[in-house]
């Protein structure tokens, strides 16, 4: 996180209080259903096959189901929104934040159905230091695709960094339940599970 973010504690607690609710009813809408709406019924089965391979496979070999994945995440179904996410993750790869910000603001305006390019934003928000608007872009992408382990994992961060481990580690665990290779969840989980040990959750 930027270490010029200068909410005051009380401010942040306020800020999560706010969005805590309505994205956990996002986060747990996957265990309600597996489908989602998406570009075409195709998509949608190539997903489910492949979060059905993430179930099942090796620890070593899950990499290429998750970057299939990703790739899936990136079809907005229109070359000129695609072309606004290159854009923008242009942008963050070259730490340009309010570039990104501009950029996915108008995929986000444009395609408000895309998940993907909420998620992106969220990222860029988070990197400036604008909690708020990650979370809300964080709410909208879990609505859109539940079973978002991006989106997941960002939410987790933020609500870690904010000293809400007990929510952070309820999303890990929810993480864990659709993507239980994911890079560096089982140290994230066990460092919180350490953190919180005789609270209740």
């Amino acid at each position: 996180m930027q270490a010029g973010f200068c909410l005051t504690g009380s401010y942040n607690q306020h800020i999560m209080r706010r969005y805590t609710s309505s994205i956990r009813c996002a986060v747990a809408a996957f265990l309600l259903t597996v489908g989602i709406s998406g570009p075409s019924p195709a998509v949608a089965d190539d997903l489910q096959a492949l979060f059905d391979r993430l179930q099942s496979v090796d620890a070593a070999d899950y990499q290429p189901i998750e970057e299939k994945i990703w790739r899936e995440w990136s079809k907005s179904g229109s070359p000129a929104m695609d072309l606004l996410l290159k854009r923008g993750e242009d942008s963050m790869e070259s730490d340009d934040w309010e570039k990104a910000i501009e950029h996915l603001t108008a995929l986000t305006d444009h395609a408000p159905r895309f998940a993907q390019g909420f998620h992106a934003r969220a990222t860029a928000y988070y990197k400036v230091g604008k909690y708020g608007p990650a979370l809300e872009d964080l709410r909208n992408a879990l609505a859109l695709e539940p079973r978002h382990f991006g989106a997941m994992s960002g939410l987790a961060t933020i609500f870690e960094e904010l000293g809400l481990e007990e929510e952070a580690l309820e999303v890990y665990y929810e993480v864990r339940a659709i993507h239980p290779h994911r890079e560096n969840l089982s140290t994230a989980i066990e460092r919180l599970e350490k953190k919180t040990a005789g609270r209740a959750i």
